[in-house]
């Protein structure tokens, strides 16, 4: 199979549909040693597919709103910086009235869409930047692991606080990423959970649940 491939043919062939680390309500499908992901990307692709793998952002906001269904339940909820989806899927799992899952890079909108369908929820997964736009209608943005790059954060802050002061609520799930702005932020919650990259004999890392 080459890089022009069909995206969700290769996904489904040569990823593996996995639980998702501390979060094993979701399965994933996830990168291994044999996925030969340049097939699909092209060797000279310099995207790194964060779709591909489970951070511990992403994986601490989705376990928050699974022990806290209350947060979204009843909400249209926007997942920014959707990766894999698994964000968004909880929030699905957990009665989130509509889900828009958003990424700028396609290949995450298909892996997002395919999570989707296998965990048996709907949402809407669309490619867009939409940090230089206007609030969204939503009453609830979900960020997981967006704060991981200084200029990211510069672009993704005013954002939302922008979003803040159109009366929509943000929650951030971050392992205390050097960018984070910590002194926007109230902690929610506290969690153990994986991280890409962390040896496998590592402890969890400990992450957090933020309200801007």
């Amino acid at each position: 199979m080459t890089k022009n491939s069909e995206p969700r043919a290769f996904i489904t062939q040569y990823m593996r549909l996995l639980p998702a680390p501390s979060v094993p309500e979701i399965s994933l499908y996830t990168a291994h040693p044999g996925s030969g992901l340049w097939r699909l990307l092209g060797r000279d692709n310099d995207t790194p597919p964060y779709w591909a793998y489970h951070w511990a952002g992403g994986t601490v906001l989705a376990r928050y709103i699974l022990d806290r269904p209350e947060t979204v339940a009843g909400k249209r909820v926007i997942d920014l910086g959707t990766g894999s989806g698994i964000v968004g899927i909880a929030a699905a799992q957990s009665g989130a009235i509509r889900v828009v899952a958003i990424d700028i890079d396609p290949l995450a909108v298909v892996a997002t869409s395919l999570n989707a369908e296998r965990n048996g929820v709907t949402l809407h997964a669309v490619c867009a930047d939409i940090l230089t736009g206007p609030p969204p209608q939503a009453d609830l943005i979900l960020v997981g692991d967006l704060f991981y790059a200084p200029s990211l954060a510069e672009a993704v802050l005013p954002f939302l606080k922008m979003c803040r002061s159109a009366d929509i609520d943000v929650l951030i799930g971050d392992p205390g990423r050097e960018p984070l702005p910590r002194a926007d932020l109230q902690l929610l919650a506290n969690y153990p959970v994986a991280d890409f990259g962390d040896p496998c004999e590592s402890a969890p890392r400990i992450s957090g649940v933020y309200a801007l």
